[in-house]
């Protein structure tokens, strides 16, 4: 997932997003077990994906926070 497309999305729409990729993360460990992944990059895509939304979340919360604290 690109940056650009994290900065479309909303607040909901990435806690969302981080669900469903740490369900697919968690599936995808446990059916190694059984057989390795196609791509064994994947699980690291997915973790990089998590963290750059994560960071979106967190600089959208900061943004915020700041906006708030110079009405007052």
């Amino acid at each position: 997932m690109k940056k650009y497309e994290i900065a479309a999305m909303s607040a909901e729409e990435m806690k969302q997003q981080i669900r469903e990729l740490k369900q697919r993360i968690a599936d995808i460990k446990f059916n190694m077990a059984f057989e390795p992944p196609q791509n064994p990059m994947i699980i690291r895509n997915m973790r990089k994906d998590i963290a750059r939304m994560k960071t979106a979340l967190n600089q959208q919360k900061a943004k915020a926070a700041k906006s708030q604290s110079e009405k007052n």
